[in-house]
């Protein structure tokens, strides 16, 4: 019997982790299936099959898209023809809306069987997106408790698998203990207090945020170990530019959040990350004035953090723009050190946070439903 063929394409940092985890829950339950796949260094290390990195792809905010058009448009371009040289029996897309639903409506109409992994944020901007969703994608797999009650309201089949960065970090605390315990020693931070910065994956946002960030925590640098974690899509050289002598911790974002006392985070992802450490943390936000003005006057969300938004309360400051700034931050910090009850609050609140994102097994629960239907 022909092996099944699935093609998958994340195209940032945390759609290269939930797909990796993914990717092995799919060959756990089947372990001939055959990949192709568009994503980072964690897929690359679950299966061979690797198209497109995502260092390559990774384009953030309404300018930084236009100026990079010619190269999203080939790429779309190439993986189109790709897909139909593969000839998969299920695509699976996994987040990255601005190229996946595209990928997603053409592959419709070649006949293709179209799975969404991790919804695009429809329910923030862009509502209208819905009817292509909905017309496009054969199954829609939600990591959001909010998210079912939305695709319902627009009478859509969704299925609730809970989050899967809940069994990225309970594998993590499982397996890698000797990282977590040995960090101090592996980097000579010795026995002071951290403060983690958790800058983003992308270049143009670090470049615009950690300046930011280490200017805020200069007060801090006698007490504290101030400590960058490093993106997989970056190099070291790269965080070199913005300081010579910060400690920076190359991928191994769960290893530093196991230590942090605090942390100073980009919104995305990592917040959600940092709160399931139970890191007091605080969330900045800063794009071109451009993007910033356009996003401002489509987006319809109360809050930019996955944490608050989840919450549907402000459990962590968000400082936005022109907010965004090392005054701010600075105080934001010195009130989450210095406030017992107000630190206190923020991890109880954590931990509901926790709860509300529905059990473990996620990516198995994906595994297994995408495979009934292949």
């Amino acid at each position: 019997m022909k092996a099944k063929r699935i093609y998958l394409i994340a195209g940032e940092a945390s759609g290269d982790l939930h797909g990796s985890n993914l990717m092995k829950a799919l060959l756990e339950e089947n372990p001939d299936l055959v990949f192709q796949f568009w994503g980072g260094d964690r897929m690359n290390g679950a299966a061979n099959g690797l198209v497109k990195h995502i260092r390559d792809l990774a384009f953030m905010g309404f300018t930084e898209v236009l100026m990079n058009l010619r190269t999203i448009l080939s790429n779309i371009s190439f993986c189109k023809k790709d897909i139909l040289v593969f000839k998969p029996d299920a695509l699976v897309l996994i987040d990255y809306p601005g190229f996946n639903l595209r990928i997603a409506e053409w592959a419709k109409k070649e006949g293709i069987k179209v799975y969404y992994y991790i919804s695009p944020q429809v329910w923030a901007w862009k509502e209208s997106r819905v009817k292509k969703i909905k017309a496009n994608v054969d199954h829609m797999f939600v990591i959001l408790p909010f998210e079912t009650e939305f695709y319902k309201k627009h009478r859509m089949n969704v299925e609730f698998v809970g989050h899967p960065l809940i069994d990225a970090i309970d594998t993590f605390l499982l397996e890698d203990k000797e990282l977590t315990s040995s960090l101090r020693e592996r980097y000579a931070i010795g026995n002071k207090e951290i403060i983690a910065l958790l800058p983003g994956s992308r270049s143009q946002e670090i470049k615009k945020k950690l300046p930011i960030m280490l200017k805020a925590l200069e007060p801090f640098a006698a007490d504290y170990a101030i400590v960058i974690a490093g993106a997989p899509t970056q190099e070291k050289w790269f965080y070199r530019q913005f300081s010579a002598d910060a400690i920076i911790i190359e991928n191994e974002t769960y290893s530093l959040l196991s230590n942090a006392s605090y942390a100073v985070v980009t919104s995305g992802t990592a917040t959600l990350e940092t709160a399931l450490f139970k890191v007091p943390e605080v969330v900045c936000y800063k794009g071109s004035p451009i993007s910033y003005l356009i996003a401002k006057s489509l987006i319809k969300i109360k809050f930019i953090s996955l944490v608050n938004l989840i919450m549907d309360k402000e459990i962590v400051k968000e400082l936005i723009q022109d907010e965004c700034n090392p005054e701010n931050i600075h105080s934001e910090l010195s009130k989450m050190i210095g406030d017992a009850e107000y630190r206190n609050t923020m991890k109880l609140s954590f931990e509901e946070l926790r709860q509300r994102l529905g059990e473990s097994g996620a990516s198995k629960k994906v595994a297994r439903s995408l495979l009934k239907t292949i």
